[in-house]
């Protein structure tokens, strides 16, 4: 919940330099501002992938203060998080209801960035890959190996979300790694291409490191891409 929509204009306006230099370096940049901002953004600069924060898996009805995927759509919006352990943890979102959402995606040929980790008292019982089976397994359940093409998976463990605290990189790979196993067991050969990021506490200083990893394709970013010269670093530490 950052930057009004005045202030995600003025954002868009000088990402179209980063957009610039991202292409130049062979890296895909996206954001994803409120849904107030999006057609702002979009507007600003077309070139940029925008993604919404959240959607309903229901195209219409009484469900005050959601939004639809046809509604994003009208705006151009071809991107949305899914299961974000913000949305799980204040607004009790299930893997049942991600699983959901994710079906309504992907039969719009919509992407989506499905969330998914574990939070500090279940790392430290040792139940990560457990809680993290759970989520890939009942989240992504019922799509086919076509569909899942438009299916990014985010590992995040929330407790390294925001928290200073980040995973190490031999963490990140190995269960990004875990992702990869899941979906390859569930779903076959697709898990090849299925992209997987890692997130939590990711900043310029250490996203060369976790990008570095076999199983780690890209990284889902908070507060170091709320600034245009801190994306513009995470850009050239990715690229270096």
């Amino acid at each position: 919940m950052n930057k009004s929509i005045e202030e995600a204009r003025a954002f868009a306006k000088e990402s179209h330099e980063l957009q610039k230099f991202a292409d130049s370096q062979d890296v895909e940049i996206g954001v994803a501002p409120t849904y107030l901002s999006l057609s702002a953004v979009k507007k600003e600069n077309p070139s940029l992938h925008v993604a919404a924060q959240n959607c309903h898996f229901e195209d219409h009805g009484a469900f005050t203060g959601e939004i639809s995927i046809s509604m994003l759509k009208e705006l151009g919006i071809d991107w949305v998080i899914i299961g974000h352990s913000e949305r799980r943890t204040y607004f009790g979102e299930t893997n049942e209801a991600c699983n959901k959402k994710l079906h309504a995606l992907c039969q719009n040929k919509m992407f989506s960035i499905y969330c998914v980790g574990e939070t500090l008292e279940q790392f430290e019982k040792g139940q990560t890959k457990k809680v993290i089976e759970e989520q890939v397994v009942k989240g992504l359940e019922g799509l086919t190996p076509e569909e899942l093409r438009y299916v990014v998976v985010a590992y995040e463990p929330v407790w390294a979300i925001g928290t200073g605290k980040n995973a190490s990189k031999e963490i990140a790979e190995d269960i990004c790694g875990y992702c990869r196993k899941l979906i390859r067991r569930e779903f076959g050969e697709v898990a090849d291409e299925v992209r997987i990021l890692y997130g939590g506490s990711v900043k310029p200083e250490n996203v060369h490191d976790y990008l570095m990893q076999d199983n780690v394709d890209g990284a889902l970013v908070g507060g170091a891409s709320l600034k245009v010269d801190s994306f513009h670093q995470l850009i050239a530490n990715i690229a270096k």
